[in-house]
């Protein structure tokens, strides 16, 4: 049952499916680990884990490493597959891979997971968050993981990119989330930054995307299974976290996707929703479908932290000092073009080059995912500079 509701999901764009273009290549997860991470707050983390994967090898000198960091709800397969009879490859095929954008034959392209990934519960996904064993206690850390934001999620890739002996990125590249991590990288550690790439996402905190993240959040909360974030070792609030990656999936959509891939008919040829309060529209059976079918690979508690540190992200784009290629999309509901906007004006204010690119499509801020391959030639020249 879960293969048929995955593949309604994903056949209604409803999450970040690959775009088209694959690459052929077969890759590896692989895990880095640190005895002990100090977050940004202060707290201590023992024995952190994430997930990794690479592409292409590295030059002599390791000055050809290009960072790509993935957006909320993904993970670091951005490129090829894991098996040959994967049903797809990673979310960035269309533009990572030999001969394409990010040309796997010149680049070294490395991608980690974040800490607290959303998809703690599904296969070839490594994260250290709320879900994870604590060492001290040996249960869950639950509510107790600490607090974490993207500075903390840019200090651990570092520390994965130093392990392999880079001093120095050719690029830091990445969609919606990982927009913000490229953001984070290039305040934090300008001297290791050659230029970033953010793709649909915006710097600088604004209001109303913290509490759009809250509607995102509260269906888990509500949750009697939550139970303050106390259910491990107890039936997970899955029907919660279902309705908020509901939520997240419509939000990260468009009007033009909903009308042209629904309109406004029945779930079901017969079962008009004006005559029974049961009867369902075919978009809210989708999106009820796919909610549940994520909601099974991935923890409640992961993704309230993945909300937090959104709501922490608060780069100040005014103290930019890396060359950019910004690239949004119109319709774009999560990071409007007018928030895109104001982040060019401030890192030009300050005398920085900063280019951009619009790309289109139906799928709203998911365009940046689906819709990418477009954008591929002017990604190309601006890493080859």
């Amino acid at each position: 049952m879960r293969g048929i509701v995955t593949a309604v999901a994903a056949a209604a764009g409803l999450w970040a499916a690959p775009a088209v273009g694959q690459s052929g290549m077969i890759v590896e997860k692989k895990v880095f680990e640190l005895p002990s991470y100090t977050t940004v707050g202060g707290a201590t983390i023992k024995g952190v884990r994430i997930g990794w994967e690479a592409y292409g090898q590295p030059n002599a000198d390791r000055s050809n490493v290009i960072l790509v960091t993935h957006f909320f709800s993904g993970t670091s397969h951005a490129a090829g597959k894991y098996k040959a009879d994967d049903a797809a490859p990673g979310y960035w095929d269309a533009i990572i891979g030999p001969g394409k954008a990010i040309d796997t034959t010149k680049y070294y392209v490395i991608s980690s997971d974040t800490l607290v990934n959303l998809n703690a519960n599904t296969p070839n996904v490594v994260t250290t968050g709320p879900s994870s064993v604590n060492p001290d206690t040996g249960k869950p850390w639950g509510p107790a993981f600490p607090v974490v934001g993207m500075r903390d999620f840019v200090n651990v890739q570092k520390a994965l990119v130093e392990s392999l002996g880079v001093r120095r990125l050719k690029a830091v590249v990445g969609p919606s989330m990982g927009a913000l991590q490229a953001y984070e990288w290039a305040l934090a550690y300008p001297e290791m930054v050659d230029r970033i790439v953010p793709v649909i996402g915006a710097a600088g905190g604004d209001a109303m995307l913290v509490a759009w993240l809250d509607v995102w959040a509260q269906p888990v909360r509500l949750d009697p299974k939550w139970a303050g974030g106390e259910y491990y070792g107890k039936e997970a609030p899955n029907a919660g976290l279902a309705a908020a990656l509901k939520v997240v999936s419509l939000h990260a959509n468009g009007g033009e996707w909903a009308e042209t891939t629904f309109g406004t008919a029945p779930a079901a040829e017969g079962r008009d929703p004006g005559r029974a309060l049961a009867n369902d529209y075919k978009i809210v059976a989708a999106l009820n479908a796919g909610g549940a079918a994520r909601a099974a690979g991935s923890d409640a508690n992961n993704f309230l932290y993945l909300v937090r540190a959104n709501q922490l992200a608060a780069a100040d784009p005014a103290r930019i000092k890396v060359p950019a290629l910004i690239i949004n999309t119109p319709t774009d509901l999560v990071f409007p073009p007018a928030w895109v906007d104001r982040t060019v004006a401030a890192i030009r204010s300050n005398g920085t080059a900063v280019e951009t690119l619009q790309i289109t499509g139906p799928n709203g801020h998911l365009n940046g995912v689906l819709h990418i391959a477009p954008a591929g030639p002017a990604i190309a020249e601006f890493l080859a500079r």
